[in-house]
């Protein structure tokens, strides 16, 4: 496998120990994990006793046992002379003898002395997984040059279950030198003691919602948290066609610490835009809705308009046209700070092929030839993930209908114009707004997607997940722990879900304790909401069932993390058109867990990849991270991750290690957040995550890994040029010949609704439709039986 060959290219120690059963671990107690920690005792192969060449890559290179040692007589040095990429590394050898044993959830901190004439070193590890065997776990500390004999410390994250052992060096990726000597591995000692409940049992198991006493002004569909602790909702239309017919475009900021909102003038029909956040921390929002559909006419239209909305001034400018119209488009921004947006409908209703690229350099869309295209269409908010080397991974999740063709999931490589297909994905044309999330942390490149229905064939949305590792040589889905159920409003108030039922409009949110929240959602396109949330645990690979939000949140709503650790949740749009005003918040259980933690300085907010940056806190913690703000709408938040930070722990002050590929965080404003042994988050801290110009290693390529790259699956390359896809004009689910825009009478009923005009006229009023006019001559569905313009009137429904 890829990763394992990563470490192993040269044969050592290590490579007799493949598969090795290892025995009963030992107590991990001891001051010092590290066996030969000074390199004194000699071993095999040229290398000292429990130490193995190990690297991959097209280099040059040479190890050393050298006297020029901190202490002792022997120092360990590890030169490249010429290198392409890849690395060379010694590392404590994978065996029963000399990799140290660990114990799960337990962290330790790692020490050494070294000397370096290459910025381009890290301290990088490997875990031993009972089931999986040897495998890279994490890089967590870029080493500054340094001529003298300087002491590097860092502390692992907490080590993962089913992990006995771990094996670690530094990795040397530029040409230069490490030379490294003293090496020390201690577990840290436990520093908290249990949480104590500070509310209810209930509320400490399943935490609370509450419902704000002020009601959201505007029907907001999209949900940015800006850089000042802000929220920018923006509704455009808000799906309303008398709005749209009036030019009453509307957005609003939210204050979460006075709990207001300031209704922003909006310059366009923004409803069903995408949007992203810059480098900078202003908003980027392209494209929007240029006509609704008519009946027996054409189709949504998307037009061509960008704009960029300021926090500071709270305005909105016009940018430069995109190439194409892209109603419902992607958006995701690169290790680059540029975006990159696929998919939407055009101006005259058909599927955007136009691929289209904002350049952060240039501050504009770039123009169609220099954009590299494939010509696919991708469908509508397809999520698209940014990989740690650059590649997008396609994860499935969309909106509306069927997914692409093919596997349903994909990996698209820019430079190299190629799409290679993705297996695993269950029922993949089922996925229709399901949620997809990057899982905690960042590094670990695991992909979660849950739940999804189909509003064109109108099934009971489903409870199926799914989680890929990126990580792996030819990556697959595999299939997930099903969603737990709800209730479920079919007309007749809620009951309990039975069979295989689930739920689409999922929202997925991370959270600072490195799990995740999926709540909201319904059962059938815009009807019968689901009442139901749970915590994603990427450890235990479980969903925990909590408090479900008493609002329903089915279509066009939205769910996000604040900064102070709650999550808030907005909208909800039936089929019948209205719309629920009501925000709800829900306070999670480990703010019921005591005290938080508090993060007392931050000396520097401004901050560079492969840097160190100092905090203090007012008392120990485990762990801290970086949350990418949300910018999310209809299920997606492709840019969403959680990006972990290695600490070195002195008293109070931690010094935080940045990562040094932007492809893990790319350029912008961050949430920090300092979390304690019992997962209690602090609240968090602004900080901004200079672009790659700011790198202060020499090249970010030699911290890209070599994942995912004996990909297997179908590839594809750019086709034949082409204008467009043709789209039906009821991708929307809606049969437009019934009431008005703002209604969405179903083209295909849930399957329990008999196919007579009595059967669904009953679930339109149970779905509290009201009067529907019938527009034009077509009564496709059948519910104006007595042709009287009215659809479901007391003469359509009695029996003649």
């Amino acid at each position: 496998m890829n990763k394992h060959r990563r470490r192993t290219a040269l044969v050592g120690v290590g490579a007799l120990t493949a598969g090795l059963l290892l025995t009963s671990p030992q107590s991990a107690e001891a001051a010092n994990l590290v066996q030969n920690a000074g390199f004194e005792t000699a071993g095999t192969d040229g290398m000292p006793y429990c130490w193995e060449k190990s690297g991959w890559g097209d280099n040059d290179f040479s190890f050393e046992t050298t006297a020029d040692a901190h202490s002792g007589g022997k120092a360990m040095k590890v030169t490249l002379t010429r290198r392409v990429d890849g690395d060379r590394k010694a590392l404590i050898t994978e065996s029963t003898q000399c990799a140290p044993v660990v114990s799960a959830g337990k962290q330790y901190d790692l020490a050494l002395w070294y000397k370096s004439t290459t910025p381009d070193t890290a301290v990088t590890l490997f875990r031993h997984d009972a089931t999986a065997g040897w495998q890279y776990w994490t890089d967590l500390k870029t080493l500054d040059m340094a001529a003298n004999w300087t002491r590097a410390s860092v502390r692992t994250p907490e080590v993962p279950a089913g992990t006995d052992r771990i094996t670690w060096g530094v990795s040397v990726y530029g040409t230069g030198s490490a030379t490294t000597d003293d090496y020390t591995m201690e577990q840290v000692p436990d520093t908290l003691p249990p949480a104590q409940c500070t509310g209810t049992n209930d509320q400490c198991a399943k935490g609370s919602w509450s419902v704000l006493p002020t009601q959201n002004p505007v029907r907001s569909m999209h949900s940015v948290v800006l850089s000042n602790g802000k929220v920018l909702l923006i509704a455009g239309s808000g799906n309303s066609e008398e709005q749209f017919n009036a030019g009453t475009f509307t957005s609003a900021v939210y204050d979460p610490a006075g709990g207001t909102y300031k209704v922003i003038p909006t310059p366009k029909d923004m409803f069903c835009a995408g949007h992203v956040q810059l480098q900078d921390g202003r908003v980027l929002v392209m494209s929007g809705n240029k006509a609704y559909p008519v009946a027996g006419g054409h189709g949504y239209e998307g037009f061509k308009d960008s704009y960029i909305f300021d926090p500071v001034t709270e305005t909105y400018s016009r940018t430069n046209d995109l190439n194409d119209g892209h109603w419902y488009p992607s958006a995701t921004e690169l290790g680059n700070g540029d975006v990159i947006s696929f998919g939407g409908l055009r101006e005259d209703s058909t599927g955007s092929v136009t691929a289209e690229l904002w350049s952060e350099a240039q501050q504009q869309w770039l123009p169609l030839w220099q954009v590299n295209q494939t010509w696919s269409y991708w469908g509508l908010y397809p999520s698209m993930i940014l990989m740690q080397d650059g590649r997008l991974f396609y994860s499935g999740s969309h909106v509306f209908g069927n997914n692409i063709p093919g596997t349903g999931s994909a990996i698209y490589d820019y430079g190299a114009n190629t799409i290679t297909q993705i297996p695993g994905l269950q029922n993949k044309d089922e996925r229709d707004q399901s949620a997809s999330v990057l899982l905690p942390p960042a590094q670990d490149q695991r992909v979660l997607t849950i739940g999804g229905g189909n509003i064109d064939s109108n099934p009971d949305a489903g409870r199926l997940t799914d989680v890929i590792d990126l990580k792996d040589a030819n990556p697959a889905y595999v299939a997930g722990p099903p969603l737990p159920q709800g209730t479920v409003d079919l007309g007749n108030g809620p009951q309990p879900e039975t069979g295989a039922q689930g739920k689409m409009y999922v929202s997925a949110v991370l959270l600072p304790d490195g799990k995740v929240l999926e709540t909201g959602g319904a059962l059938h396109n815009r009807a019968n909401p689901v009442y139901e949330s749970s915590i994603y645990d990427p450890a235990t690979n479980a969903f925990d069932p909590v408090a479900a939000d008493p609002e329903a949140r089915g279509y066009h709503s939205s769910s996000f993390l604040l900064p102070d650790g709650r999550v808030m949740s907005t909208g909800d749009n039936p089929g019948n058109g209205t719309w629920n005003h009501n925000v709800s918040i829900y306070t999670p259980p480990y703010l019921y867990k005591g005290t938080r933690p508090t993060i007392t300085s931050v000396i520097d907010s401004e901050w560079v990849y492969g840097d160190t940056q100092r905090i203090t806190v007012d008392r120990p913690i485990a762990k801290a991270e970086l949350i990418r703000p949300a910018a999310v709408t209809h299920s997606s938040d492709p840019n969403q991750r959680f990006v972990d930070l290695p600490l070195t722990v002195d008293g109070n002050n931690v010094d935080l290690n940045v990562t040094s590929n932007p492809n893990l965080a790319p350029p912008g404003w961050y949430m920090l957040f300092a979390v304690d042994a019992n997962g209690v988050p602090s609240v968090a801290k602004w900080v901004h995550l200079q672009g790659p110009a700011a790198l202060s290693a020499a090249d970010a390529s030699a911290h890209v890994h070599s994942f995912a790259d004996s990909l297997e699956g179908k590839v594809a390359t750019a086709g034949k040029k082409k204008t467009s896809q043709k789209v039906s004009t009821t991708i929307s689910g809606c049969d437009r010949h019934y009431g008005s825009i703002n209604v969405c009478v179903p083209t295909v009923f849930p399957p329990e609704v008999k196919k007579t005009t009595a059967a669904r006229c009953t679930w339109l009023k149970q779905n509290d439709y009201g009067r529907l006019k019938v527009n034009g001559k077509d009564d496709p569905l059948g519910l104006d039986r007595n042709r009287d313009g009215i659809a479901c009137g007391k003469g359509d429904v009695t029996k003649r």
